[in-house]
């Protein structure tokens, strides 16, 4: 039976509750001669219809994730599954054949072993399967029943509808704060094992890095993170930036102020655009025609072993990439500076330009700075890019025609592999994004304070 089974059930109780619910109150309407009720009927509706669809909902969710643990421990404690392997990738094959074959998703099992597990996965599956909708239907009508017992011609469902409400954007707003808590106590959590293993002196200060995969020695040396950060920044806060700041800053003056409105009004949503391309489309582009022609720059100007992975190419591409960030919320800010400014400035005498550079620009500087630390952020998380046109070399140079990695490429790189999760070179990666996440967190701290100068100076 289909997990999803309880999640319907949450969506048809409700919404009958609700119908159930809306035709009570008018009937309560009718029997009151005339006389206004303490609440409409809609609210009556959402209210039942909220006490019966979310304990529902919230059960389906919590089943859902639970479900799977209970079938898998009836399973392995049926005779059957007694022959089993104790660990290893044998055992898996076995059961993940025998419940592909019960969910009918395979027609027959390869592994003889498996064949055994199939009825047992298919009662176990059908047996929870029950559960889970009995328990459904029991949460339902006693939400129900708890729901119009408290319907009267007085009651006031819209207060309590309301509440409810809030209290779900309250959990959804809660769900976000907790979600980055645990991905912070997380990299916290295997940062602090890393660091058992490898001084952070040596970690942070190091300009070597070359770690073994495969192995559990955790040697200082080849953990040096200096030339990663460096990568990282080159590419993402000042290749990039050089490319985006000016395009991105300049479209935004001229869409706001100079272009006519038929033209804004292409311009702007095909400049937008790009920010809907899938990275990889940038790294295509970035591999196979911008990292070609600086490699022949580079030849043009005299560097006999160009390589045709630079971070030029990626930070170029990266720009490109990052344009509709800067550039959309520039103009936001520019065409939000209040007219009077505007016209006060031509009423002095000044000329459109100056009043760009002196007024509009300053007045719009918080939005500007935002969408530049947005921007900033959005390019030092970028891997796809690095990949295909930077390389995979941990240089520590200033050399924008040479290969270079990043920090985000390093962490795919060791987490990816096939290293054991205690090895120090897949705790790295831990380490790193703990860094970068401090990183991010400090250029987001910085345009906070910047924007909160500026906007009192303006405002």
């Amino acid at each position: 039976m289909s997990s999803a089974i309880p999640l319907l059930l949450a969506i048809g109780l409700g919404l009958a509750g609700w119908l159930v619910a809306r035709a009570r109150a008018w009937q309560f309407r009718k029997d009151a001669a005339g006389r206004r009720l303490s609440s409409l009927p809609i609210y009556h509706a959402w209210y039942a219809g909220l006490w019966i669809g979310l304990p529902v909902l919230v059960f389906a969710i919590i089943w859902s994730a639970i479900s799977g643990n209970l079938i898998m421990s009836h399973v392995l404690s049926d005779p059957a599954a007694a022959g089993l392997p104790e660990f290893g990738m044998q055992r898996d094959a076995i059961i993940n054949e025998a419940r592909n074959v019960a969910a009918g998703l395979a027609d027959r099992v390869l592994i003889p072993e498996a064949q055994g597990l199939v009825e047992p996965f298919r009662e176990a599956t059908a047996l929870y399967g029950w559960i889970g909708v009995v328990v459904a239907l029991v949460l339902g009508l006693a939400g129900g029943a708890w729901a119009f017992t408290r319907l009267k011609p007085d009651f006031g469902a819209r207060s309590r509808v309301e509440k409810g409400v809030l209290s779900v954007l309250f959990v959804a707003s809660l769900v976000a704060i907790l979600t980055t808590l645990g991905i912070f106590l997380t990299l916290v959590f295997e940062t602090v094992r890393f660091f058992g293993m490898v001084s952070p002196i040596d970690f942070l200060f190091g300009t070597h890095w070359g770690p073994d995969p495969m192995s559990m020695n955790p040697d200082g040396d080849r953990y040096g993170a200096i030339p990663l950060f460096w990568g990282t920044i080159f590419i993402g806060a000042i290749i990039a930036m050089i490319v985006a700041i000016p395009l991105g800053l300049m479209s935004a003056i001229y869409l706001s102020q100079y272009a006519h409105p038929q033209v804004r009004k292409w311009v702007k949503p095909a400049l937008e655009i790009l920010a809907g391309v899938p990275t990889v489309v940038y790294g295509y582009f970035a591999a196979l025609t911008v990292a070609p022609a600086v490699r022949d720059m580079a030849v043009a100007i005299g560097i006999s072993n160009a390589s045709s992975e630079s971070a030029l190419a990626a930070g170029m591409v990266m720009g490109i990439m990052i344009i509709p960030l800067v550039s959309s919320i520039s103009d936001d800010s520019i065409t939000a500076v209040p007219q009077a400014m505007r016209d006060g400035s031509l009423a002095m005498g000044a000329t459109k330009n100056e009043t760009i550079r002196r007024v509009l620009i300053p007045a719009a500087l918080p939005g500007i700075v935002a969408g530049i630390m947005l921007a900033v952020s959005r390019a030092i998380g970028e891997t796809m890019i690095v990949v295909m046109a930077a390389g995979a070399a941990a240089n520590l140079t200033a050399n924008p025609f040479e290969a270079m990695t990043t920090v985000t490429f390093q962490i795919v790189a060791m987490l990816t592999g096939e290293a054991s999760l205690e090895s120090p070179a897949t705790l790295s990666a831990f380490a790193l994004g703990f860094v970068l996440f401090i990183i991010t967190l400090a250029l987001n701290v910085i345009a906070l304070r910047v924007v909160k100068r500026f906007r009192e100076a303006y405002e």
